[in-house]
Parts: structure tokens; sequence; C-alpha cells
């Protein structure tokens, strides 16, 4: 029985809400959404074509949030549509030609990693999501540093004074909130489920 248990996959925070297709549909499109809107958040920086946002931040929290199937399709709907044309990257900017377009690439295996330690029960604990945050965050680097490298012939020196560096403390700000937030989360709809059960147990 504890063996059965222990295999059995956890719930994400969508998954707590009533089941149903429409459920996944609203998470996935919610979930691209939110990613669009927070990602109007940025600051362009003088040095660097790639601006200063908090999509990260979002990509963290929707992966987390939806899982990791419902995230693929969540981050690959934000990156179709703008790709096509709807202004959903910084800047209300769409198209694929542009120097930070390797990160959005980097987005969905990002929130891929964010689901996956979800449904490991990960996002519980403060610690392990924000290993889980940073693990993911690197991701969006390891794969969009080296779009930037080459869509602006940078070489390696110039590639991380460009497309790391200059991010990596406020990634590392955005890992601490997840952390924050989502063991949070967890924390208050155990609560609520205690106290919806409590006058049937009386």
């Amino acid at each position: 029985m504890s063996q059965t248990l222990a295999a059995t996959p956890a719930r994400t925070l969508v998954e707590v809400l009533p089941a149903g297709r429409v459920r996944s549909a609203v998470a996935v499109v919610a979930g691209a959404a939110v990613v669009a809107l927070l990602g109007q958040v940025a600051v362009p920086l003088w040095f660097t074509p790639v601006p200063l946002s908090l999509g990260t931040l979002a990509v963290l929290g929707v992966g987390a949030a939806l899982g990791p199937r419902l995230a693929a399709y969540s981050i690959g709907l934000f990156a179709v549509a703008g790709v096509v044309g709807a202004p959903v990257f910084a800047g209300a900017t769409s198209g694929w030609a542009f120097a930070s377009f390797g990160y959005v690439l980097g987005y969905l295996p990002a929130a891929v990693i964010m689901g996956r330690l979800a449904r490991s029960g990960g996002d519980r604990s403060v610690w392990r999501t924000f290993l889980g945050a940073a693990a993911a965050s690197v991701v969006v680097y390891l794969v969009g540093a080296p779009w930037l490298a080459v869509y602006a012939h940078l070489d390696l020196a110039q590639t991380l004074q460009a497309g790391v560096v200059p991010f990596l403390a406020g990634d590392a700000v955005k890992s601490a909130i997840v952390a924050g937030v989502l063991p949070t989360l967890w924390t208050a709809q155990r609560f609520v489920t205690a106290r919806r059960a409590a006058p049937d147990q009386a």
C-alpha cells in the first residue's frame, strides 16, 4: 500500500480545481496569457539587445501550476502566437528574427522542468522549488545565449556579458519568489481543505 501511494504522482495547483477538459483548455490559454502579460513588464538595457523582464518569473509559475504536459502546451501556444504575429513578446513585439528569441524558445523546457518538479511534489518545499526554478532558469540561458551569439555575431565573452551575467541576480530573485509563493499556496490549500472537512468530521 505504501509503495502504491509513493508512486502516485502529486497533483499540481491546477489539478486541485474541478476536473474536466474545459479546465485544461482554460489553464493552457490562461498560462500563455500570464506569460505574455508579465513579459510586458520589461526594462530595455542599453548594453544588450536582451531586455530585463518578468517573463521568466511567469514561466516558472505557470510550469509549476500546470504540470509538464499542460505547461508545454501553454508555452507552445504563447510562442506560436508570437511567431505568427500576436504582440505577446517583451515590448509587445512578435516574430522570431530578433536577438532574444532564443530565450522564448528556452521557456518551453524551463516550464516542463517546473511542471515535473510539481508532479513530484517538489513545489511543496521551499528549497526544492528554489533549486528547480534555478535549474529551469539555467535552461533558458542554455537555449537563449547561443541564439543571441549567432544572431548578434558575438563571441563567448560577449555573449556572457550581454546575455547571461546581467540577468543572474534577477533570476535568483525570481527563483526565490517562486520558492516562497508555491509552498505558501499549498499550505493555504491544505488549510482550506482541512476547514471544509472539519464539519463532516464533527
